[in-house]
């Protein structure tokens, strides 16, 4: 019986739409409107083919709704710039870069590539760089601890650092650490921070700490210079250092080898740090800060700076983790020599053992700055 009922209700239904339908066809049989110019009596008006060219205004009215026209400018602003109002922009109408593949990227726009190669690569191994370092440090020094002490001290003291050198180094030392401790928060405070002290704490710190990177970038800069170019006669190479290097400056175990004033490590620290890794810093720095004149200082421009920035960055980190350690707790004496510009001759005879031999032989001079306490005493022969 339900059966019969629910055939009834369809069949109901389906004249009710056939009713409707012929009314409507005759409402428009006696509609007065004429029909669409180029249209047919009787015949249904479709909507015109897009043309190719067509600005997105026409393309309005050839297919309301399709603004295709509109987001391939956009997509294609790299390569063809459209206009914009402000005059002053580097990149004139250009909304989406073109395509380009750094290493490490897909190809794809350039700041997507960009995007990539900071998050896939710099971020992930950077990190990992510099907490692998650290941890070899730590290992070390508990496995072995301060270098150093196997020579009596004598009382005789040997100036090492004049005045100038010292204010020189940490003046640099004091801009590093500030850079390296706000790049360090601003690359992995969201992983690492956000978590823990929340959105607002960590966004008034980076704030600061990028402030503060602001103005410290300058002062490195500066005195990387003064670095470089007060310390260079002294980190010339030489032939002995082919030898400290084969024994791994002992640091594995056996006498440290001698060498000159600085040794095969500082060397290497001087060069690929200061020299190398600190120019790449400095020089990037300044195309981000916009100090260089004559650059036009698009996007593509700061993209590539900021990866050659972060890079360099994440390895002179590592590369100064090493320096800071031996010139602090790494090495016994080592971080009074920095503070007080003078060392023990004991000291000086056991990691700088030609250093100390040309002091003692006359050919260096034991002091080179008058201190106030008076004149140093020459090791005797």
């Amino acid at each position: 019986m339900r059966s019969i009922f629910r055939g009834v209700a369809l069949a109901l239904a389906l004249s009710a739409l056939g009713g409707a339908a012929l009314a409507q066809g005759d409402a428009k049989k006696d509609d007065p409107v004429a029909p669409a110019a180029g249209v047919a009596p009787g015949a249904s008006a479709a909507l015109a083919e897009p043309r190719p060219g067509e600005t997105n205004g026409e393309r309005a009215k050839t297919q309301p709704g399709n603004n295709a026209p509109f987001w391939r400018g956009v997509r294609n602003s790299g390569t063809a710039p459209g206009t914009v109002n402000n005059a002053a922009a580097g990149e004139k109408g250009v909304l989406v870069q073109e395509f380009v593949q750094y290493p490490g990227s897909r190809l794809t726009t350039a700041g997507e590539a960009w995007r990539q190669v900071r998050n896939q690569w710099i971020i992930p191994y950077g990190g990992s760089l510099v907490l692998i370092v650290a941890l070899a440090i730590a290992l070390y020094y508990f496995a072995r601890g301060p270098l150093g002490g196997h020579e009596p001290d004598t009382g005789r003291k040997i100036e090492r650092f004049t005045y100038f050198e010292r204010a020189a180094h940490w003046s640099n030392a004091v801009a590093f650490v500030v850079l390296a401790v706000s790049g360090l928060v601003m690359a992995f405070g969201k992983f690492l921070l956000l978590p823990i002290i929340g959105a607002t704490l960590l966004g008034w710190l980076s704030y600061v700490l990028k402030t503060a990177h602001n103005f410290a970038g300058p002062l490195f800069a500066v005195s990387l210079v003064i670095v470089f170019l007060t310390f260079l006669r002294s980190n010339m190479p030489s032939r002995d250092d082919l030898a400290w290097l084969r024994k791994g400056g002992g640091l594995f175990g056996g006498e440290e080898p001698p060498s000159h004033r600085f040794n095969a490590g500082e060397k290497l620290v001087f060069w690929f740090g200061v020299f190398l890794l600190g120019g790449f810093i400095v020089g990037s720095g300044l195309v981000l800060d916009q100090l260089l004149p004559g650059l036009l200082y698009a996007r593509g421009d700061m993209q590539i700076a900021h990866l050659i920035h972060s890079v360099a960055a994440m390895l002179i980190t590592a590369v100064f983790l090493g320096h800071i350690y031996i010139g602090t707790i790494g090495m016994r004496g080592s971080y009074q020599a920095m503070k007080t510009g003078v060392v023990d001759e004991g000291w000086a005879r056991e990691h700088h053992a030609y250093w100390y031999e040309d002091i003692r032989d006359g050919k260096i001079p034991a002091q080179r700055s008058a201190p106030p306490a008076g004149r140093l005493e020459q090791p005797a022969a």
